[in-house]
């Protein structure tokens, strides 16, 4: 008897909207229909973005990259072309103060390892760009026999 009529109070109760509901319905406007994209152009990376970081800093564009034997060639080669311009200069200043024959010489070393400084930087822009532009083209490179046993080099395009 007891379940009789606690079931139709249970009913009730979920049946009716509570204070704390919302009875309203919310209306979305309609979306406007996708632009058709490349997926591989959403996140492309801006290749000038990269040329200037390694322009300013050898090596920072190629680790933004996620390339980081370049940029770990370019910033060590740029150490030891600072270090080496250093130790010239400062060779440069004992010739000079012991009023050596070698001043041209040493003068022209000093040159030469602040135009090497100068040319790596410009390399290390130059192929951030390149390695920007190509980011998203396939790496995996395959050795295959080819058909027949026959010897050569092939090329083969996946077609999507």
């Amino acid at each position: 008897m007891r379940a009789s009529l606690l079931l139709p109070l249970v009913v009730a109760v979920a049946a009716a909207p509570l204070g704390a509901q919302d009875t309203t319905i919310a209306v979305r406007a309609p979306r406007k229909p996708p632009v058709a994209v490349a997926d591989s152009a959403i996140n492309r990376p801006k290749p000038m973005n990269y040329f200037f970081r390694s322009l300013a800093i050898p090596g920072w564009g190629q680790a933004s990259l996620d390339r980081k034997l370049p940029g770990a060639i370019f910033i060590a080669f740029e150490g030891i072309a600072i270090g080496m311009a250093w130790k010239a200069h400062s060779e440069l200043d004992y010739i000079e103060r012991t009023g050596s024959e070698r001043y041209d010489a040493k003068k022209q070393e000093v040159q030469d390892w602040l135009f090497l400084i100068a040319l790596n930087h410009v390399f290390s822009a130059l192929e951030a760009f390149v390695s920007a532009n190509l980011y998203d083209f396939p790496g995996d490179l395959q050795r295959r026999t080819l058909p027949n046993g026959r010897a050569g080099v092939g090329v083969s395009l996946p077609i999507r």
